[in-house]
């Protein structure tokens, strides 16, 4: 007479075809390569802040000099871009701009840094100008300062348009 082993053991089933065994692990692991790329995906996004100013944080506030507005707000300054097919135009509407000053037209793209445009202006008989392709096919935050960054003026060309209008962001101008 032979002694027969264990007759369950016959019948037992490898462990990945045990259901316990796909919640038990499975969906931890899941979660983790969930978050991974998650990572990855936020990683690879790099800064999306359209915020080109420099933002001092403390605490859980964010501050930024608003002394450069409240000058421009002062001076009473605007002033009116044109997009042209291969550059841009500035022509000032109100306040004094200095005639010697030398100014900078910043083109912030609202999600994509890399794609952010910085165009000094050449003095013209009637405004200002620069050469430059600009992509009307989303929109732009733009920032128009000296170079001494001593007052700023901003506006937001919006999608499909070729011009916009730029004002102090304070003193409702």
């Amino acid at each position: 007479m032979t002694t027969n082993p264990d007759a369950s053991a016959g019948n037992a089933r490898p462990f990945w075809k045990e259901p316990m065994v796909w919640l038990v692990w499975g969906l931890p692991l899941a979660s983790v390569v969930a978050g991974l790329w998650l990572v990855v995906t936020a990683v690879r996004a790099g800064g999306a802040d359209p915020v080109i100013d420099d933002v001092q944080r403390v605490s859980q506030i964010q501050t930024t000099d608003l002394g450069p507005d409240e000058r421009a707000a002062q001076r009473n300054l605007s002033a009116i871009v044109q997009i042209r097919p291969d550059h841009v135009e500035l022509t000032a509407v109100t306040g004094e701009f200095e005639r010697e000053t030398s100014l900078v037209l910043v083109l912030t793209h609202p999600t994509q840094a890399a794609q952010d445009l910085h165009l000094p202006l050449a003095r013209t008989t009637t405004g200002w100008t620069a050469p430059a392709e600009i992509d009307t096919g989303h929109d732009w935050n733009v920032q128009l300062r000296p170079e001494n960054r001593a007052w700023r003026i901003r506006g937001r060309l919006q999608k499909d348009t070729q011009a916009l209008r730029l004002a102090p962001a304070l003193g409702g101008g």
